[in-house]
This record gives structure tokens, C-alpha cells and sequence, in this order.
């Protein structure tokens, strides 16, 4: 049986549009608030149509000598042109990418989750050093 850990998949977001890029800086003062971005699909736009779309990204942090991340932000996207009409016929359409602001005490790694109705779950890691 597989972990849950190998059914993430990553690669290179500047050729893949599932993988959850994180936007931020890369060193921070400690205790001081920052705007963390993440978005799918940055150079290669991801669909968001009923039939294919993102349905969350999740958002966490693992501070260095940390035992356990710690979760940032949970993002679901529920409107993708769903109507009664039919499929992509609906006036509501979420974007897939969130911007949410943390702050920390300690250096470590950011980890974007997400997953996609088709593809399944992407990752993406970032390096967040302090100042």
C-alpha cells in the first residue's frame, strides 16, 4: 500500500500548472507579520471548468528542530461554472490562488498543498530563513 506522502506529486511550475507556488520573501523578520502568496498555474494556466478544476490549497509551516508542521490556512474553491443549466454555464467562477499573512519565530519551510479534480495532489516547498 502506499503512503500518503508518495501520492503527492511536484515538478517544475514553469512547465507544470499543478504545482502550488509560493510567493513570499525569503527571509522575514521574526514576529513580524508577511504576506505569504500561493498560486496554481503561474506560467502555465491551470482550467477552471466544472470538469477540470483545483478543488483546495492547504498551507503549512515546519519550523527548523520542529517535530510537526504546523497548518497555515485551509483554501477551498467551490464555484467552477457549475449551473443548472449544465456544465460551465454557471456566472460564478473561483480563482485558485489566495494571498494570508503569518508570522514566525523561527526559520523553517513553507509547504503548499493542493489538489486537482483530474491530476490529483501537488506540493511545492519553500525556504523561509529569518533576518
Amino acid at each position: 500500500m502506499a503512503k500518503v506522502g508518495d501520492l503527492y506529486q511536484s515538478a517544475d511550475w514553469k512547465s507544470e500548472k499543478h504545482v502550488p507556488v509560493i510567493e513570499c520573501p525569503d527571509a522575514v523578520k521574526a514576529d513580524e507579520m508577511f504576506d505569504v502568496k500561493i498560486t496554481m498555474g503561474k506560467e502555465v494556466a491551470h482550467p477552471n471548468t466544472t470538469d477540470h478544476h483545483i478543488l483546495w490549497i492547504k498551507l503549512f509551516f515546519k519550523a527548523d528542530g520542529d517535530k510537526f508542521p504546523y497548518q497555515i490556512g485551509n483554501f477551498e474553491f467551490t464555484a467552477h461554472g457549475e449551473s443548472v443549466e449544465g456544465p460551465d454555464t454557471g456566472p460564478v467562477h473561483t480563482n485558485h490562488s489566495v494571498v494570508t499573512s503569518m508570522k514566525t519565530t523561527k526559520p523553517g519551510h513553507l509547504y503548499a498543498t493542493s489538489y486537482c479534480n483530474i491530476h490529483g495532489l501537488w506540493e511545492y516547498e519553500k525556504e523561509l530563513k529569518l533576518k
